[in-house]
């Protein structure tokens, strides 16, 4: 009986245990194939607000007293001397005229960037833009490019910073025929909620990597040791193929003083406008700036399956 019962199970037993071999594989590799690259970063910058300042008014009077102003809270009044109606006008008059039309002018402007009592604004609006290209991994060019430029980078001033954006910038211009997917958003808030937003947003996309293996951040350089990479070539000296489906991965995160308007990336067009508009921002303007790329180091690989669950916004261009 127990002969019997025994031969009865025994090939349920082989079943149960090839399906769990199959499903102990299946998900070995897929635990495998989620596994987050490392990735570069380059950035740096602060959100530092501008003094609080009092403009108090001025008086002016051209020679001979023909005119003056003053006024409460900053407010000119303007009174003409008679020297303005004696004479008959002429050259003169009409110059004291362009004159006091010069300074209304630039004390309404003064007025509009104040907060009506002579003070500056201190919270100016800024915008924190945010592009992403998702390149063939074909590109190792461009790779190269970003890790030639972390290590030489100054990012510890504004001009340094300027220059990293437009290196960038133009690096990415250089590959278009590697683009294969792109995303773009901006957002404009005041300045004391900007510095929130941009950080939120940093911290998103480095949670992306499983590790920074190259930073550069207000010129504190990071490298982390790698695995050595994959032999280019096998026994028989047949070349490794690059396996399918694998992407590079940019994203430029910009905070700048003032509107910044960027093109929703639709196309390859749309991509290099957007590009452009980036790589042209002043340096006088740029608050903040962060160049993360992923894989970064040669042995790492961002996968089709990476980029569906990591970058989901991205639209294929």
């Amino acid at each position: 009986m127990r002969n019997k019962i025994t031969s009865l199970f025994k090939p349920l037993l082989k079943v149960l245990l090839a399906i769990g071999l199959v499903l102990t594989l299946a998900f070995s590799h897929a635990n495998g194939a989620l596994a987050a690259p490392g990735g570069g970063r380059i950035g740096g910058g602060s959100f530092r607000a501008p003094s609080r300042t009092y403009t108090a008014p001025r008086t002016y009077a051209p020679p001979g007293g023909g005119y003056g102003y003053g006024g409460g809270y900053g407010v000119p009044f303007v009174f003409p001397s008679p020297i303005f109606w004696v004479g008959g006008g002429g050259l003169f008059s009409v110059l004291i005229f362009l004159a006091i039309a010069g300074f209304l002018v630039q004390t309404f402007r003064r007025f509009q960037s104040s907060d009506g009592y002579g003070y500056e604004v201190a919270d100016p609006t800024v915008s924190v833009a945010c592009l992403q290209v998702g390149l063939l991994a074909e590109a190792r060019e461009l790779q190269t490019d970003l890790n030639k430029l972390a290590m030489k980078a100054d990012t510890s001033s504004t001009a340094g910073l300027s220059a990293v954006l437009q290196e960038t910038t133009l690096a990415l211009l250089r590959h278009p025929e590697y683009w294969v997917y792109g995303g773009s958003t901006v957002q404009q808030a005041r300045l004391q909620s900007a510095e929130a937003e941009f950080n939120r947003m940093l911290l998103s996309e480095r949670s992306k990597f499983s590790g920074e293996t190259l930073s550069n951040v207000n010129n504190q350089l990071r490298q982390a040791t790698t695995p050595k990479p994959l032999p280019s070539s096998q026994a028989d000296g047949a070349l490794l193929e690059q396996g399918p489906g694998e992407y590079i991965v940019v994203t430029l995160l910009v905070g700048t003083q003032g509107k910044l308007d960027l093109p929703k990336v639709n196309n390859s067009d749309d991509m290099r406008r957007a590009l452009q508009q980036l790589g042209g921002v002043p340096s006088d303007r740029l608050l903040a700036l962060e160049v993360l790329w992923t894989p970064q180091a040669e042995g790492d690989v961002l996968t089709s399956e990476d980029l569906l669950v990591q970058y989901p916004n991205l639209k294929m261009i």
